[in-house]
């Protein structure tokens, strides 16, 4: 019985250290000489995951500089996942400090230095930017979660008054979910205006990156389960349903799901190289040279750890799911005018969604020009049709 008893107390203590996948180690106490984001890229070979090193100039391919690495004996064999969803569901379990070991190596090491770098480095702009998780199985999203977003359009003592009103009385969040493949987009990819669809409108947003499953996550352990951050944008389509049939004007499904509508990245920046959001967060919208969002984290109702606390106790977050903060006052439904008059995009617009110390995502408005002449007549309607 004595010597059972050891025996399992061994064991537990061997699982201790070596519980992460692929028998990563996960009490390893290693930092990282400099910071790096994390992307999904296309180049010549191929797609890939990077590292985005170097005040975002350079792309360093993390399976071949693995690969590189492991060359020298000192390095012992470990897997790098090539997709985005497997780096991220592997970090936090003994995988960060591999890639930890990849960058102090280019670094000490001189790699990323002048013009003699390997071939697994490339400069920024020689790179296709993708959306970097392809794809989340859920994209959560809340709704008015912004004090400005929710007094749109009012005087400054009106917006004090409401916000006065909703600190009273703050409830609890607003969620939706999102479409994921289809609606998820990289950078420098169009915003399609659906056919006849005419009023489209944007949403900065910063979108939590989850890096560990949970369920009744308390806002005080939140982070715990947080792997970084990047910029998305709500992109919405405010034109509703025609009316009959059901009898409501307000859709959630057209309003949100269409393709295009959930741009993404352009990068992660992983947790311990962003601080508290609710300290820095800083997010701005440019529509053809106009600022007309500008937000910090002061402006929200509920906070990040209360939406993960809130989300969670609805559902269970997986890695790679995304939960989205929500947007401040100055959308089109505000009807922030610009240029054209409108408060709307129009075709041919180009957005930038930026958050400071993340990125910025940028992005061309097209509209859809056709669609097939072979429809019965149950497709979704142009907005004209039924709206003046």
């Amino acid at each position: 019985m004595k010597r059972r008893s050891l025996l399992s107390l061994a064991l537990i203590a061997f699982l201790s250290i070596f519980a992460a996948p692929s028998g990563l180690l996960a009490q390893v106490q290693i930092e990282s000489a400099e910071p790096y984001k994390v992307g999904t890229f296309v180049a010549d070979h191929g797609q890939f995951v990077g590292l985005v090193m170097r005040d975002d100039s350079l792309i360093v391919d993390l399976v071949a500089a693995n690969r590189a690495l492991q060359l020298m004996p000192q390095y012992p064999r470990v897997d790098v996942p090539a997709d985005m969803l497997g780096l991220i569901e592997q970090y936090e379990y003994g995988l960060k400090y591999r890639v930890y070991e990849i960058v102090n190596w280019l670094v000490r090491e001189g790699r990323l230095d002048g013009s003699d770098t390997p071939n697994f480095v490339h400069a920024v702009d020689s790179v296709d930017i993708r959306a970097p998780i392809q794809y989340p199985s859920k994209i959560l999203n809340a709704a008015v979660n912004f004090y400005s977003h929710a007094c749109e359009g009012c005087t400054e003592e009106e917006l004090a008054e409401r916000t006065r009103e909703r600190r009273e009385n703050r409830g609890v969040p607003y969620l939706f979910l999102k479409p994921t493949r289809g609606a998820v987009i990289g950078d420098g990819q169009d915003v399609i205006m659906p056919y006849g669809r005419d009023r489209i409108e944007y949403e900065v947003e910063m979108a939590i990156v989850f890096g560990r499953s949970g369920r009744y996550i308390s806002a005080t352990r939140a982070y715990d389960h947080v792997f970084g951050y990047m910029v998305a944008m709500d992109v919405s389509d405010r034109g509703g349903r025609p009316p009959g049939g059901y009898g409501m004007t307000s859709d959630w499904f057209v309003g949100k799901g269409h393709d295009t509508f959930a741009p993404h990245g352009p990068w992660i920046v992983p947790k311990e190289f962003y601080g508290d959001p609710m300290d820095r967060l800083h997010q701005i919208t440019v529509v053809d040279g106009v600022t007309v969002q500008e937000a910090r984290a002061g402006d929200m109702i509920h906070n990040i750890p209360e939406l993960i606390e809130y989300a969670s106790s609805i559902l269970t977050v997986f890695p790679g799911d995304v939960l989205q903060a929500g947007t401040s006052g100055g959308t089109g439904a505000g009807r922030v005018e610009r240029a054209t008059g409108s408060g709307f995009l129009i075709d041919g617009e180009t957005i930038s969604a930026t958050i400071e110390g993340i990125g910025t995502l940028t992005h061309r408005v097209v509209r859809e020009q056709s669609i097939p002449d072979d429809l019965s007549g149950s497709q979704l309607p142009p907005t004209a049709t039924y709206r003046d």
